[in-house]
This record gives C-alpha cells, structure tokens and sequence, in this order.
C-alpha cells in the first residue's frame, strides 16, 4: 500500500512538472542563468581586487562572458536597454532630448582594461565598472522576475539570436579587442539548444532531430574553428546559421505557434536574414498613409525625373542621381543650382537606402520624405518650394489624373509630392544581387569572393559597421538605430576634412567629425567615396581603413570610432575584398 502511494506522489509530481508550460521552463532556466552570470562576474571581481595576473583575469572575463551569452537570447529580446547597459558597444552615445553624452559601460568597457594586458594603475577605475555592471545584472535579475513570457516570444527570440550571432557575433563586433567572439558564439547555440530542446520534447520526430543536429554540428565546427581572422563566416551561415533559423521557423509552424504580429524592419515571419523579402521597407517609412503602392511609385518617378519641383524649372531630383551610376553622380559634389559653387557633399546612391533610421550624411532627418523636401528647398541643390510645385502641378491635367489615381483624391497637396518621391526611392531597395543569391544558395562565388566575404566580416572588419545584409549602419538584429562613426576622412590636401557632419546638429564632442554609415550595394558604382568624395576608387578606400584612419593618417582624432591599429591586409586581401565588395551590385548593372 506504501508503494502504490509512493507511486501515485510520483506521478502527480510527474504530470504537475508536465503541465507546467513550456515557456515558463525556458523562463525559470533564463532567471537561473541570470545568477550564474551574477557569480561569474562576481568571482572577477574578486580576482581583480587579489591583484591577480593577467591570464587569470582573462579566462575569467571570458567565462564571465561566455556565461552572458547564455542569457542573451532572452535578455537582448525582452529587456534590450538593460542588455545594452551590460554588453553594448564601447562607445560614448548623446542622448538628444537631454543633451547629455553618456559613457559607455559594460563587458566592452571592462575588455578594454584586461585586454591585450592588465595595467594595475588602473584598478580603482576597473572596478567602478565591475561595479556598474554588478549592478545592471542585479537590475536584470529583478526585471526579469515579472516578465511574462509566451511560445510566440520564445520562437521570435531564438530566431533573433540566430541573426545576432550571424551579424554581431562571429564579426567580432562586441568582442573587439579580445576577438573570442567565435569560441563565444558556442554558448549562444547552448542557450537556444536548451530551450529548443523544451519544444522538441525528446521526440523522434525528424524535424525536431534535423535542428538539434544542425546545433551540434554548428557548436563543433566553432569549436574547432577557433581562429578569428581565418574563420570561414560563409560556409558557417550558409551551412548552419541559415539551416538553423529556417529549422526554428519550421518547427513554430508545426507545433501551430503563432508568429507575432508587429510590424518590424526584419519580418516577423522571415526564415533568415538573407530571404528575398525578409525587409519590409513600409516598416521603417513608419506611418499608415505613407504606404507605398505601385500608383504612388510610378508617380513618384514621374516628378523624380521632373524639373517642375525646382526654382528656376532647370534641375529635376535625377539631374544629380542618375540612374546608371546606381543613382549617384560621379563627381566629387555637384555643382550647385547656380552654375558656380558646389554643394557640401557628395551625392549618395539612392539604391537600398530604404532600409535606414536616418538620412542624409549628418542623419538630419528620420524619414525619406523630409529627405524629399530638404533636398527640393535647400539653396543650393534645387531651391524649390512644394507650395509652387503644387499650385504648377495642378494646372497640368495629366499629373491631376496621376496623382487622383495614387491618392484616391483629386486635390494635390504638398504631402503627396513628399510621399510620392519618397515611394519611388523605396522601390529602389530591392536586393538582388549575387551576394543575395549565394546568401539564398541560388548563386555559387568563387575563391577570391570567398575569401572577400571572411574578409568584409572578420579580419578586415568592415561588417563591424557596415552590418550585414543591408552593408549599411542600421544595427541589427532589431534594425532600429542607424548608426554614425568618426572616421577622419581627409581632404585634398590631406589634411582633416573640416566638414564637422553631425557636430554642427547636436554640438555634442562626440559627434565631432561624425558622418552616417553608408550602404555599400552598388558600391563599384558610387565612386568618388566618401562624404567628400575624396577617394577616387575602392583601393584608396581600403587603404585608409588598412592604416587606422584619420589616427593613422596622423589627426589625432581623441573621438574617433574607427579603430586605429592597422589591418595589415596583403595585397591579395586587398584584392579579394574588392572581390566580395562587387558581389553587392544589383543584377540589372551588372547583365
């Protein structure tokens, strides 16, 4: 009778374990890893204060990180200020409706201090920031107390942190100085194994079997692929990163979870970074009626091609951005509206720009259209005014015809120029080039673009900026902030461009010499490059990246974000990164 009641416990305590839901086990191991971080960067702490060596602090800094990455499916998903506080880039940021610059704080910063060498004068300073991050864990350990999890979220961030591994991780990106970013990523692929492995239930569905294999097989090859700079990025996103994410969405569709419903730059509902429609463009337009539709974008090319938006009825949008240069000009600055001087910058490409949170050099504007209307009634470029265009506009019946057919109205108003232009230039992001094909497995790249590919994410690190698919500064995997850097371009005469970029908007130190980064589709066709335009092909580019910048040209620059110390690119590298770089041009220039 004992045993039969012994048994019964049993099972009741089997079934309540059961019955508890799946996302609230995933939930109870995140708050458990969450501790284990804690303690970690506690024992750290502790080392530093023992005054150890500097091999000690390095493995345990590492352990301590690598324990982060356990937690940062969840914790980069549902609680990103707290994440970003505790292992965000090491870079000051300007909050700009407090006017405060803010220092950055977190693993990056304490990387820095123990890497490449630990210099004990600079203790006290090193355990403030152990403190400060002491305290950012225990702020997430408390939030992380009431959160509500769901199976939709769980899927949604396991995805995500497929991309962030992809994009941020084996890049190097928030392991800079210590480089161990690919050893790291092991922990990453630990944490969604082990809530995966929640849904898959220990079932011998073959599904369920092919993503736990596709982790394995991930985990040892960055295990045994250890070597940052010879690392093969391609073959690890083709064969496994891409293979994962598409498995994880396979799955949520069979065990009918939902995908959330949120309009987002990268697609709810995408199976990889890399799908051909994986983007949603209306999503970073950010208003209903700013819409895009086929009649505002036949419009919206109409007047791009159109002088009537001008001052003196002589210069249309297309008379700076031509359309076989990827809509770029070729000239260092165009010559302004008077036929005399030149305008501040060189023209960019239109193409792709669509996927970014903010325009214009000095990221000015939030919108493509302001960045319509800025360029119609700027001085120098067309010295418009929508009010003319519009009255203008009305006295010509084909454009009243046009515009009633895009708007479903028969007035025409200032807003519909703006959205109408800024449509037409949405249509231009639509990549199809053979990097998107490689990246799909409908395109094979030979050696050198190969090479290229490791090269622009690792050694050369450029996708450290550049983060791809979009090669532009949008960071992801959110793709909510388009980023600026200080780079040190020079001028002509070599000497530190004297173009201030986003300094002359905020007057924030931080943003002296800051420029937006640019999307690099299309690049064999955009040059001369730069804000400036001053370097005339892609070797002088990289020749300035390979030496440090602006600080290895000499300037001195105390706010420069581009790191300084040299690439040490060979000739080949040099070579093969152009390689990959011409991947990125459209199909229609390249046939």
């Amino acid at each position: 009778m004992k045993n039969c009641f012994i048994l019964l416990v049993l099972i009741v305590l089997f079934s309540c374990q059961n019955a508890i839901p799946k996302h609230e086990t995933v939930n109870n191991i995140f708050k458990s890893d969450i501790l284990k971080v804690i303690d970690e960067v506690s024992k750290l702490e502790h080392l530093i204060k023992l005054n150890s060596s500097t091999v000690q602090l390095q493995k345990q800094f590492l352990l301590a990180h690598s324990s982060y990455k356990q937690v940062e499916t969840i914790s980069e998903y549902y609680f990103p200020v707290v994440s970003k506080a505790i292992n965000g880039p090491a870079l000051a940021e300007f909050e700009e409706n407090d006017g405060k610059t803010l220092s950055p704080e977190g693993f990056q910063v304490i990387e820095e201090f123990i890497f490449p060498a630990y210099n004990s004068k600079s203790k006290a300073e090193l355990l403030k920031e152990m403190g400060i991050l002491s305290a950012n864990l225990k702020r997430l350990n408390k939030v992380s107390q009431t959160n509500e999890f769901t199976d939709s979220h769980v899927f949604d961030a396991m995805r995500l942190e497929v991309f962030r591994i992809i994009t941020l991780g084996i890049t190097g990106f928030d392991s800079p100085i210590a480089q161990k970013s690919i050893p790291e990523a092991v922990s990453a692929l630990e944490s969604i194994e082990k809530y995966y492995k929640i849904y898959a239930d220990n079932s011998t569905d073959q599904s369920f079997q092919k993503v736990l294999k596709t982790i394995k097989k991930g985990k040892e090859y960055l295990k045994t692929n250890t070597n940052f700079n010879a690392f093969d990025r391609a073959f690890f996103i083709r064969v496994i990163a891409n293979p994962l994410s598409i498995g994880l969405h396979k799955t949520q569709v069979s065990l009918k979870i939902p995908f959330i419903k949120e309009t987002r730059g990268l697609k709810t509902t995408a199976q990889t970074l890399f799908d051909k429609n994986s983007f949603d463009a209306e999503a970073f337009s950010a208003f209903p009626d700013y819409e895009t539709t086929p009649e505002k974008i036949e419009l919206g090319k109409l007047l791009f091609n159109d002088p009537v938006l001008s001052g003196n009825n002589a210069r249309s949008c297309a008379s700076c951005h031509h359309s076989d240069k990827a809509f770029t000009d070729g000239l260092e600055k165009s010559v302004s509206l008077d036929g005399k001087s030149l305008v501040k910058r060189n023209t960019p490409t239109l193409t792709h720009i669509a996927f970014q949170r903010a325009f214009f050099s000095d990221s000015r504007v939030n919108y493509l259209e302001d960045q319509a209307v800025a360029v119609i009634i700027n001085e120098n470029e067309m010295h418009g005014s929508l009010a003319k265009s519009v009255a203008a506009l009305k006295k010509d019946a084909s454009y009243v015809a046009k515009f009633k057919k895009a708007f479903l109205k028969t007035a025409i108003d200032e807003f519909g120029i703006k959205n109408a232009l800024a449509s037409y230039i949405r249509s231009l992001s639509n990549y199809d080039s053979k990097f998107d094909g490689f990246m799909q497995g409908e395109e094979k790249f030979d050696l050198d673009e190969i090479a290229g590919f490791n090269l622009f994410t690792g050694k050369a690190k450029c996708a450290t900026c550049h983060f791809i698919p979009l090669t532009n500064g949008t960071v992801p995997p959110s793709f909510m902030k388009s980023e600026s850097e200080v780079l040190g371009v020079p001028d002509k005469y070599k000497k530190l461009d004297a173009d201030l970029g986003k300094f002359e908007l905020t007057k924030a130190e931080i943003h002296r010499n800051s420029f937006k980064t640019p999307t690099i589709r299309n690049v064999e066709l955009t040059a001369p490059y730069m804000h400036n335009g001053v370097f005339k092909t892609m070797e002088e580019v990289i020749d300035f990246y390979n030496d440090g910048g602006g600080n290895g040209l000499g300037f001195n620059l105390q706010n420069q974000t581009l790191p300084e110390d040299k690439l040490n690119l060979t000739d080949l590298e040099k070579k093969q990164l152009i390689s990959f770089m011409k991947t990125l041009t459209d199909k229609k220039y390249s046939r």
